[in-house]
């Protein structure tokens, strides 16, 4: 029988995540990686514009490219229930910027996968995750994959 995934407490969860915030807005693209550098994924920096503040907001989520022009990213708020604030910032304006590893600073655009396009994505996920759809399903809030359209 395979081992039920952990997942950390959420005061852990959101520790770790307010030190990563805190050592990627250090330098350019620090403790940020590429896919294949850490993980199968990479983490990046987007910064969102807060829907009730107006005020930038910046997350590190974890991405997949796909193709040359796009990345997506599981709307995931640490395992827990409800969707991630940064995910809320987008359905607001999905105009944000990502920071990338190697220092690049992209704009982007943000759409939810419905669909086809969200079951082929899921997969990618799948295959690069272990364990992902016993995570997803100790949730009542779907996971929505979001796809970031990068801009020139």
């Amino acid at each position: 029988m395979a081992r039920e995934p952990f997942v950390p407490p959420r005061f852990v969860i959101k520790t770790a995540w307010g030190i990563h915030r805190w050592l990627a807005r250090r330098g350019t693209g620090r403790g940020l990686w590429k896919p294949g550098q850490r993980n199968a994924w990479g983490a990046l920096a987007l910064t969102t514009t807060g829907r009730s503040s107006g005020e930038p907001r910046t997350a590190i989520i974890a991405y997949l490219p796909d193709g040359a022009d796009r990345v997506h990213a599981l709307a995931m708020n640490g395992w827990m229930e409800g969707h991630p604030g940064w995910w809320l910032n987008l359905k607001a304006d999905p105009r944000a910027s990502a920071l990338f590893a190697d220092g690049d600073r992209r704009a982007v655009s943000a759409t939810a996968a419905e669909g086809d396009e969200r079951e082929r994505l899921w997969a990618v996920w799948e295959e690069n995750e272990p364990g992902l759809n016993d995570l997803a399903s100790r949730r009542r809030t779907p996971t929505e994959i979001v796809v970031l359209e990068l801009a020139d």
